[in-house]
């Protein structure tokens, strides 16, 4: 390549398109929200009858709810630990309960078994 352009097409001084070109940007509110850690993030939402800005917001640095007061931002979310089947089944059932169930149960089998 003999002393041309890398880039075909383009010239010197030649820069990105103006606002002219493009059109004009839509009116746009910055809000800032803050996180229990003290995290600052300032999303913009376009301003429109229709858009609605969210009451909380996602921290991007830690996750946790963010909200607008700076001084009372929103607690973290407390996330239930994993149950297993038994302690659901024991939520429903007193031990009085499986206890009869588990003697009808034996009783059925005793039956079936003929003793």
């Amino acid at each position: 390549m003999a002393g041309g352009s890398a880039i075909r097409g383009s010239r010197v001084g030649a820069g990105p398109m103006g606002e002219t070109e493009r059109g004009e940007v839509a009116p746009r509110l910055k809000v800032t929200f803050w996180c229990a850690n003290g995290h600052e993030t300032s999303p913009t939402f376009a301003v429109d009858g229709e858009v609605e800005i969210p009451v909380t917001w996602d921290c991007p640095r830690c996750g946790l709810p963010a909200g607008t007061d700076q001084a009372n931002p929103p607690s973290p979310v407390r996330h239930e630990p994993y149950k297993t089947h038994l302690a659901y089944v024991k939520e429903r059932r007193t031990d009085e309960d499986g206890a009869a169930l588990l003697e009808e149960a034996l009783a059925a089998l005793r039956a079936r078994r003929g003793g």
